[in-house]
């Protein structure tokens, strides 16, 4: 086999969340970038909207019609970025946010700590770090307090927080959420 063989034809696969229920499968990422949207007459990406669940909550209504334009999300020599294109924030987590262990403040086992970034409507965030993360990788394992723990992993919420800062302790408290699982070389 050839060395290309064996490397990843997509650099990331996302999946669409609602609560504890992810919906529909799957959606492998080979461009460089891509748009994460709930509904457009036309264009080209993860249309959310034509995912299709039911019943749906009202907090779930009440949340896809603020995704709009959603976000854009990009592979870049230092990272992945996500830009919001949406009316509304989205908060963004992933371990390389995450404060160093030991420096979470205010007592605790130095596990990490959570750290969840909101990201107003037209700007953008390093969401992963590629440098940060070789780093981590030789970090100790870190608790699983939130849920299952990906070292390569990036966790959106659309109009609505979560963690010490907020009422929902846990994303999938929130109404709808993306969950980027990055093909990052180890």
């Amino acid at each position: 086999m050839s060395p290309d063989a064996t490397k990843p034809s997509h650099w990331c696969s996302v999946a669409y969340w609602e609560h504890r229920t992810r919906v529909g499968r799957l959606y492998a990422v080979s461009e460089q970038a891509v748009s994460i949207f709930y509904d457009l007459p036309q264009g080209s990406g993860f249309c959310l909207g034509q995912l299709h669940l039911e019943p749906r909550s009202e907090s779930v209504r009440r949340t896809r019609s603020k995704i709009g334009f959603g976000i854009v999300l990009s592979r870049e020599p230092d990272g992945v970025w996500a830009y919001n294109r949406g009316e509304h924030p989205i908060f963004v987590n992933s371990p390389t946010l995450d404060a160093p262990a030991g420096s979470c403040g205010g007592g605790g086992g130095g596990g990490r700590a959570l750290v969840v970034r909101k990201v107003p409507p037209g700007y953008s965030i390093k969401a992963f770090d590629f440098g940060r993360s070789d780093l981590l990788q030789h970090a100790a394992e870190p608790d699983a307090a939130d849920g299952p723990y990906d070292p390569n992993s990036v966790r959106i919420s659309f109009a609505k927080g979560w963690g010490p800062s907020y009422s929902r302790q846990f994303i999938t408290s929130c109404p709808c959420w993306l969950e980027i699982l990055l093909n990052h070389p180890r």
